[in-house]
């Protein structure tokens, strides 16, 4: 680990998921950033029909979740570096403050019809250029409060297990407030959300204590190494996912299986997604990061490549059950490896460069499979998308290698001086 210990417990010996939550401060810590982070669950789906419900046009409606999806992501490393400069209780409030009064901008906007939208578009692209980092924040703290390489690693399968399941739960959240109001009660939900779970986030006493590291005056500050190979992996994650969660669409309604029955293999998706994520926890693994981030591509995107072979609708979500075992271990151990590689007073910035891949990958993998799609067979399209997932292992085997390399030129350099 890259990260001063000096602050840490020290390291514990039962490493369960139980033993997570027992780590002083983490559970305060932990479900106060879910609270917040739940509003990332909760925007989108708000976002959409409030602003298809104001304009009744589904391109206007495209575009400003293309405008709000866009920003956030290209800009969630630039968001993390001022974490890592000035401290999370110095700038995640700030952020949080005006994501949530855009979003009440663009509630008040889209409360009745006709909002202009060139506002809309404006409103939108300013709420993700402030949206908080608080799951790079939240991985970055975990290694702070964590000492033990074993109980880190079921912190973080933890906490990216409850991350997915959040983004289940938000858009059901949502479905549930549409029976007592309009579609902007979700913006002020979400804004709700973010505000109360962040306050709560960094008065906690594990957030409190991260000083931002201080710069020498002398030789400044050496940036640390850009996380390639679990940005790589992300990337490829992203991509091959997005790709297959069109697909099952197109398979289902290239069969006549109709609409109702693709929510449940991408339900099977996500359960496999969770179960894979706490066994990754659990399993006390021999390997490095590095070297378990690319088997986990290759598991992946033999199962998609395996789920084109599907002769019905339970056979693939089957075989997307199985695919969705790779996917929170993949995105885990990218963190993970992401975290190691970083600086001290740099790691938040790091975990966000993952963050940012995967979801710059979902969105290309999108526009690629439905440029596929009905040029290739669902197979083929299938087939193509383990390839990707397939090459992203060899990416990430040969940046490690690379990696590996100057570390041992290094090595050998110091031990000469």
């Amino acid at each position: 680990m890259s990260a001063s210990t000096t602050s840490r417990p020290s390291p514990v010996r039962h490493t369960s998921y139980a033993a997570v939550l027992r780590v002083p401060s983490a559970r305060h810590t932990f479900l106060a950033a879910l609270v917040a982070r739940l509003s990332y669950g909760t925007v989108s789906l708000s976002v959409l029909l409030s602003v298809t419900g104001a304009t009744g046009s589904y391109a206007v409606s495209g575009l400003v979740m293309a405008l709000f999806g866009g920003t956030v992501v290209v800009l969630l490393p630039v968001r993390a570096t001022l974490v890592d400069r000035y401290g999370p209780r110095r700038v995640l409030p700030l952020l949080a403050a005006l994501y949530s009064a855009l979003l009440c901008l663009l509630a008040v906007l889209t409360w009745r019809p006709g909002a202009p939208p060139a506002a809309l578009a404006a409103a939108a692209a300013l709420t993700g250029c402030v949206a908080p980092p608080l799951g790079p924040t939240m991985r970055a703290v975990w290694g702070r409060l964590v000492d033990d390489p074993a109980l880190l690693r079921r912190a973080y399968s933890l906490d990216g297990v409850a991350e997915e399941l959040l983004f289940v739960s938000g858009p059901a959240l949502v479905g549930l407030l549409l029976r007592f109001g309009p579609p902007p009660a979700g913006l002020l939900l979400s804004a709700v959300l973010m505000t109360a779970g962040t306050c709560a986030f960094v008065m906690s006493p594990a957030v409190r204590a991260v000083v931002p590291p201080k710069k020498n005056k002398e030789t400044g500050r050496s940036p640390g190494r850009f996380p390639a190979a679990p940005v790589v992996a992300a990337a490829g994650l992203g991509l091959a996912l997005s790709a297959a969660e069109l697909l099952v669409m197109a398979f289902a309604g290239q069969r006549s299986y109709g609409d109702e029955a693709v929510p449940w293999v991408l339900a099977a998706l996500s359960a496999g997604s969770a179960v894979g994520g706490l066994l990754n926890g659990a399993v006390e693994w021999r390997r490095p990061a590095g070297e378990r981030l690319a088997w986990l591509a290759v598991g992946l995107g033999v199962a998609l490549g395996a789920a084109g072979f599907a002769p019905g609708m339970w056979t693939l979500g089957g075989a997307m059950a199985v695919a969705g075992a790779f996917v929170a271990p993949t995105l885990t151990t990218a963190y993970l490896l992401a975290d190691e590689t970083a600086a001290e007073g740099e790691r938040t910035r790091a975990g966000a460069w993952v963050n940012a891949a995967v979801n710059a990958g979902s969105a290309g993998g999108s526009v690629v499979a439905g440029l596929l799609v009905g040029r290739l067979s669902v197979g083929a399209c299938f087939a193509l998308a383990g390839c990707v997932a397939l090459v992203s292992a060899v990416a990430v085997r040969a940046v490690s290698g690379l990696r590996a390399g100057e570390g041992r030129r290094h090595s050998r350099g110091g031990s000469r001086a």
